[in-house]
């Protein structure tokens, strides 16, 4: 729905005090659930989008100008070894994604000669990089180099365009009723900040919780787009921020990040963890989807314990099966090629040099990878989620993986200048 427009800005001060106390601020899913807030949410995360995200993806056009520290291409480890010519095509969707965002001129350059190329080798992709582009090394706040890096996946459900047995959980669209307020256009200081609620009266008072969705099922009855069999895959589609169904007449529907009705996401995993039901290594989505198949029921009890969530839409289809959703750059992902970032410290569609460990393993990996996503659990500089692509295994990959980790941000020279 459109944003409600705010008030001139002389009242913004008490309109503000008004929606803080009414409503809350976007936030979605930490790692110890699912490691993803939408891609989006999401981004969408999430997914993301994709991700739901208080950072607007517009505002990255200064994020070149966060600290960074000027580094030389020995400083990337493993940047030698990595098959870089397999992040090409993920590169020339951030060209394709930039092109149509402010800082498209200082990327327009590098992009236009590398889509007349030919596919290059991993030599000739090397030589590319390094001939038209300058390492940053991402630094925290504190002048450390290492962060938090984590996984996210494209699920797979079953699901039906109408209801029965088993197909009993509605995926939702945005409600008619769902109020956004973006605070920015009132008060500067308060760009980032979304909030959601509704309308009681002439108040505005926060939406309903997942709780309150639930019991109002019936309400919803217009804004169902499918019906799913397995109310926890889709949790973890909401965590994710976008997914896949396969309908019962063989078809394949591709569901977005819409919105997501403002509550703070309270971990599911952490509420197992606190009750002595899983211990911290445990609670992973593996790990969760497991004990609730073992108490089927009590899960509708431990879903509604997190207020948080996520309203669909239904995405197209597009020619290319093999492309992940789009990213909050408004490109496809691609499979361990596409990382979330926070855009205020790293700018969307860069190439990123990522040096992590596979997921619970003390293996390297080391390789080029894009930002193309946001989410709202991805906060912080030095901060990735790694995107695994499609299916069970991706989401396999992407449940256990949380590991420290290092990033260098590739910029042409007049994008990598520093305040």
């Amino acid at each position: 729905m459109p944003k409600r427009q705010l008030p001139p800005a002389r009242h913004a001060a008490p309109l503000i005090a008004l929606l803080l106390a009414a409503c809350s601020t976007t936030m979605e899913a930490p790692t110890d659930d699912a490691s993803r807030a939408c891609a989006p949410c999401g981004k969408a995360t999430n997914a993301v989008a994709t991700g739901s995200t208080a950072a607007s993806p517009d505002t990255t056009t200064s994020a070149a100008t966060k600290p960074m520290q000027a580094a030389r291409w020995s400083d990337l480890p493993g940047w030698a070894e990595d098959d870089l010519a397999a992040a090409w095509p993920a590169f020339l969707h951030s060209c394709r994604g930039l092109a149509s965002r402010p800082q498209w001129p200082r990327w327009k350059a590098v992009c236009d000669e590398a889509k007349a190329m030919a596919a290059p080798s991993a030599a000739g992709a090397r030589r590319f990089f390094e001939s038209r582009l300058q390492p940053w090394q991402v630094v925290n706040g504190d002048g450390s180099g290492s962060g938090l890096v984590t996984g996210y996946y494209e699920p797979l459900l079953h699901g039906s365009r109408t209801r029965g047995k088993p197909y009993l959980h509605p995926v939702l669209g945005v409600p008619a009723d769902l109020l956004t307020v973006d605070l920015g256009a009132a008060q500067p200081d308060v760009k980032s900040l979304r909030l959601r609620g509704r309308l009681q009266g002439n108040k505005v008072v926060p939406y309903y919780s997942r709780a309150e969705i639930a019991a109002r099922e019936k309400e919803y009855a217009d804004r169902t787009l499918l019906w799913v069999d397995d109310p926890v895959e889709l949790f973890f589609l909401q965590v994710q921020g976008s997914g896949r169904v396969k309908l019962t007449d063989g078809s394949t529907a591709r569901l977005a990040y819409a919105d997501q009705n403002g509550h703070v996401y309270q971990s599911i995993g952490r509420r197992l963890v606190d009750r002595g039901e899983l211990t911290l290594e445990q609670a992973t989505m593996p790990g969760i989807k497991h004990w609730a198949r073992s108490h089927p029921s009590r899960v509708t009890e431990l879903l509604n314990a997190n207020p948080s969530y996520v309203f669909f839409r239904e995405q197209s289809a597009r020619g290319n099966d093999s492309d992940g959703p789009n990213g909050a750059l408004g490109v496809p992902l691609s499979a361990e090629r596409s990382i979330a970032v926070d855009p205020r410290h790293v700018p969307l569609g860069a190439p990123v040099f990522l040096a992590t460990r596979h997921p619970e393993s003390s293996a390297p990996l080391r390789r080029l990878v894009l930002a193309q996503d946001t989410g709202s659990a991805i906060r912080g500089a030095v901060r990735a989620d790694l995107f695994y692509g499609f299916g069970d295994a991706a989401g396999n990959q992407a449940g256990r993986m949380k590991q420290p980790g290092s990033m260098w941000v590739l910029l042409p020279p007049a994008a990598a200048k520093q305040p």
